[in-house]
């Protein structure tokens, strides 16, 4: 069965990625931290440290959000001119009893 992707939320997927973004930006910022202290000495680690672990993901999520309601929004007219993505979907309860 094929199924097509008409419309999206342009608020709820701006914030569903905004919030995924930018827990996913924990991690490197960790990282960058740690290459701060290391490369800078301890005072160049401190200040590294609280821009990349207070207002670097801030940052980052609000970006995120900012661009990802413009996707969202931009995918809606686009989807209206040609039609939305398109995917196939499976019951897997037919899959499973194939097997």
């Amino acid at each position: 069965m094929k199924i097509q992707i008409v419309n999206v939320s342009v608020g709820q997927t701006a914030k569903v990625l905004a919030v995924l973004y930018t827990v996913m930006s924990l991690p490197i910022m960790l990282f960058v931290t740690a290459a701060g202290f290391v490369g800078g000495g301890l005072g160049a680690g401190i200040g590294v440290a609280i821009m990349t672990l207070l207002i670097a993901p801030l940052v980052y999520g609000l970006l995120t959000f900012l661009f990802a309601g413009l996707v969202a929004w931009l995918y809606n007219l686009v989807a209206r001119r040609v039609g939305g993505l398109e995917y196939s979907i499976a019951d897997m309860s037919d899959a499973a009893a194939k097997t």
